[in-house]
């Protein structure tokens, strides 16, 4: 089950993973992009946007319906680039509910479908950019600060990175074989650069900062290699992280990468665990 997989690193990891015999469904926003990309790899497309908690609960329990109540692997992989500050339906901040709280809210109404598979694995899709600043467990909607772009981009890769270890640690105490690990591209060339310059009103600008990513950064084949071995890798523990290892983990190779020691702070975690339910209105699970 792959979110985002319509175009980038999530279409890729549902090809290759297609290729390899697996069953594959693409959750993707865009019924359009969506079924064009099933048709591509061989898959199954779920319509479901994450910035809108009734398509997730509703595309939720489509897959859960669909297979039968058991998903092996969960890759958290959608997301959209810094923007103009804009809300959803729901009232929060778009960049922190497309790249956060709907992958959480989906993650927790999985959850049945995970353990019923044994040793699933659920992976977030993270960046490099979780390092930034930004981050308050309080405000993550933005509605006492001043907003600010790669803030509101930086705290929602932050927050799927401390969520995947607060999963972790939760599945770990109650014995459960399901691991929550976390994975990122480096520098890939994937069209998420020209996408935030469109959302910024800056389209004039799109289509070159497309081709001079693509020319400077490596190719989305290689980027999404550590999120395929979190995903299927052997040896991989609850709690991992991968990324590229060359060039401060901007390209080439998988391997261990480097997690902001905010990460690792277990208060923060515990209260952005209760906030991200208190936002997203799902149950926790484990509770």
């Amino acid at each position: 089950m792959i979110t985002g997989a319509n175009s980038g690193l999530g279409l890729r990891a549902a090809t290759v993973l297609a290729g390899k015999g697996a069953r594959v469904v693409l959750a993707c926003r865009s019924r359009e992009r969506g079924e064009r990309a099933a048709a591509a790899v061989g898959g199954e497309l779920v319509v479901l946007d994450l910035a809108d908690l009734a398509s997730v609960r509703a595309g939720a329990a489509e897959i859960r319906e669909r297979t039968g109540d058991r998903v092996d692997v969960l890759i958290d992989n959608a997301g959209i680039p810094a923007g103009r500050l804009r809300r959803t339906v729901d009232g929060h901040e778009s960049i922190l509910a497309t790249n956060y709280l709907g992958h959480a809210a989906l993650t927790w109404l999985l959850m049945p479908a995970l353990r019923a598979a044994g040793a699933a694995r659920v992976v977030a899709v993270s960046s490099i950019a979780h390092r930034g600043r930004g981050f308050d467990v309080e405000d993550l909607n933005f509605e006492r600060r001043r907003f600010r772009m790669a803030s509101a981009y930086s705290q929602s890769k932050l927050a799927g990175l401390m969520f995947a270890l607060e999963l972790q640690e939760r599945l770990r105490g109650e014995g459960s074989e399901v691991i929550s690990v976390g994975a990122h591209a480096g520098f890939t060339g994937t069209e998420i650069g020209a996408a935030g310059a469109r959302n910024q009103g800056l389209g004039a600008v799109a289509g070159p900062l497309n081709a001079l990513t693509k020319a400077l950064s490596q190719s989305v084949p290689e980027g999404t290699l550590p999120i395929l071995y979190a995903a299927t890798g052997p040896g991989v523990q609850g709690g991992d992280y991968y990324g590229p290892q060359k060039f401060g983990e901007f390209f080439r190779g998988v391997g261990p990468a480097r997690l902001d020691a905010r990460v690792h702070d277990r208060d923060v975690r515990a209260r952005l665990w209760d906030r991200t339910a208190e936002l997203t209105g799902v149950q926790p699970d484990p509770a």
